[in-house]
C-alpha cells in the first residue's frame, strides 16, 4: 500500500505541470513534462549570459521556453529542437557548443594553457642554478694566507 501511494504522489507531481518563472506549460505525458524541464535547464539564455532560460526573467527567454514547449507539442526530438536554436540565436545557447576549427581554443584552450605552465615551471627551474663559488687564483690564496697570518699574530 506504502509504494503504491508513494508511486501515485511521484506520477501526479510530474505528469501535469512544468511551472517556470510562473508561465504554466501543461503536458499529456510525464515524459514531455520532463523533456522541457531538462531542455529549459540546459539551454542558456542569450542576454543573462550565464542563466539557462528555466531560471531567467528575460522576454526572450520566454519566448525560447515557448519556442520549446511548442516544439515539444508538434513532436519534434531535443536534437531538433537545439538545433533549431542554434541556428536561430547562435552556439551561446547551449552549453555544450559544438566541436569546430573555430571552437579549438575553447574545447582545448584550457589544456594547452596547463602544459604551457608546465613546460615553463619545468624551464625555469632547470635554469635556476646556483651561484657558482670562483675559486682563488694562486696569487689570491697567497694574499690571503698572508692576511690570514698578519690577523692571528695581531
Amino acid at each position: 500500500m506504502k509504494w503504491l501511494l508513494m508511486g501515485f504522489v511521484l506520477f501526479v507531481s510530474s505528469v501535469t505541470l512544468a511551472m517556470v518563472d510562473g508561465h504554466k506549460y501543461t503536458f499529456d505525458d510525464p515524459y514531455e513534462a520532463d523533456r522541457f524541464r531538462q531542455l529549459a535547464e540546459e539551454l542558456r539564455c542569450p542576454k543573462c549570459q550565464n542563466q539557462n532560460i528555466a531560471d531567467s526573467d528575460a522576454p526572450i527567454a520566454t519566448d525560447m521556453r515557448d519556442l520549446v514547449y511548442e516544439m515539444i507539442n508538434e513532436g519534434q526530438s531535443n536534437h531538433e529542437i537545439v538545433d533549431f536554436l542554434i541556428a536561430r540565436y547562435g552556439d551561446f545557447v547551449t552549453y555544450t557548443p559544438p566541436f569546430r576549427l573555430s571552437t579549438f581554443l575553447l574545447w582545448f584552450g584550457p589544456f594547452l594553457l596547463f602544459v604551457f605552465g608546465v613546460v615553463l615551471i619545468i624551464g625555469i627551474r632547470r635554469n635556476q642554478t646556483l651561484p657558482r663559488q670562483a675559486g682563488l687564483s694562486d696569487d689570491e690564496r697567497e694574499k690571503l694566507h698572508a692576511i690570514l697570518e698578519k690577523a692571528k699574530q695581531s
